[in-house]
């Protein structure tokens, strides 16, 4: 059977390795490992993988045994039996692999920005357009007269804060978990789809966003972890371009909002996927408030958050039909074609 999303994943991933590799060299940079902190990415990945296997199996052995060294190795066997098929592990391996190329390409490509565009940036075309959107007021300034600049501040930094462990739980959370086998590949593919599409909107509308460009609209905002970030942020992008620095990844750029993108497609997946309303509440919610946050902030204008909203769509559908599913017609709801990977082109399982 034809496996679309195979095809896709792999594809997506090398595409984007190869585009970072020719903006590397077109722009005299080297690549940039930017999670070198944990080590070579020739040691990390196999790590990646293996704790996507530890975290399913060692809590497990260890609850159901109640802490009974004898009963471990049966229970852990079973478990590796029952859970870890082949079509189990070559979705966690290919999952991790690919989401991982595409991640690291995103970080390279974005941060070789302002190299490859010169200075061509859009924040005040995209600024007057919030101020229209807004009938003349500044929507950050809106934003801190709604919720005030006390106790909201922190809890919307913390908000979105979170997004940064999102990420890499959730994907983990679908590939190793994930009942129905395809599932994991909607979520790895819709993630691959996003973050290249993000990277495209970048080159398409380069911004620095309105909390560096427009700085003095946020100076009534008390020092949150937030706010720190976008400082920490801000000066490793003056030291990568204007001090010359290598071997750093800047990470400023706009234009579409991947926390919009990220988070409202987790928020999708688990409506689609999952049974728990609670869960359902959490992630609108917590898309919700990040959409808020970003405009609290000033990490993105108005047209960034819509734009990552339409990321998440398109990334969403193209995932799903890669990997099988098959939308209704009316509703929040599909249904899957296959329960593995294999997935059938004309015909439902």
């Amino acid at each position: 059977m034809y496996r679309r999303a195979y095809a896709l994943l792999v594809g997506i991933a090398a595409v984007m390795g190869v585009l970072a590799i020719l903006a590397a060299v077109g722009t005299g940079k080297s690549l940039a490992d930017p999670d070198g902190f944990l080590g070579p990415s020739w040691a990390r990945l196999p790590m990646l993988i293996a704790a996507a296997f530890a975290v399913d199996l060692v809590p497990r052995t260890l609850w159901q045994s109640k802490m009974r060294p004898r009963e471990m190795p049966a229970i852990f066997r079973t478990r590796v039996r029952t859970h870890w098929t082949r079509e189990r592990i070559t979705l966690v391996v290919l999952g991790v692999l690919c989401f991982y190329s595409t991640y690291v390409s995103y970080r390279n490509l974005k941060s070789f920005l302002p190299f490859v565009l010169n200075d061509t940036k859009y924040d005040r075309t995209l600024h007057l357009m919030d101020r229209m959107l807004m009938f003349g007021h500044e929507p950050g300034l809106l934003m801190h007269d709604v919720f005030g600049t006390g106790f909201m501040a922190y809890f919307l930094s913390y908000v979105y804060l979170w997004f940064l462990p999102l990420v890499p739980l959730a994907l983990t959370a679908w590939l190793v978990w994930s009942r129905n086998m395809s599932y994991g590949y909607w979520f790895a593919t819709s993630q691959c789809i996003a973050w290249s599409l993000g990277t495209l909107s970048y080159y398409a509308l380069p911004t620095l966003g309105p909390g560096i460009a427009y700085s003095y609209i946020y100076g009534d905002l008390p020092d949150t972890p937030t706010a720190a970030l976008m400082k920490s942020l801000q000066n490793t992008r003056n030291a990568v371009v204007q001090g010359g620095v290598e071997d750093v990844v800047q990470s400023v750029a706009g234009f579409a909002s991947l926390h919009c993108a990220i988070t409202l497609l987790v928020a999708l997946m688990v409506q689609f996927t999952l049974r728990s309303k609670v869960l359902k509440w959490v992630f609108w919610v917590n898309f919700g408030c990040t959409v808020v946050a970003t405009l609290y902030f000033g990490w993105h204008y108005i047209a960034d958050d819509v734009a990552g909203i339409m990321i998440a769509f398109v990334s969403f559908y193209i995932g799903g039909l890669a990997s099988g599913q098959k939308f209704e017609k009316h509703g929040l709801a599909s249904h899957p074609t296959t329960t593995t990977s294999a997935i059938p082109v004309d015909q439902d399982a």
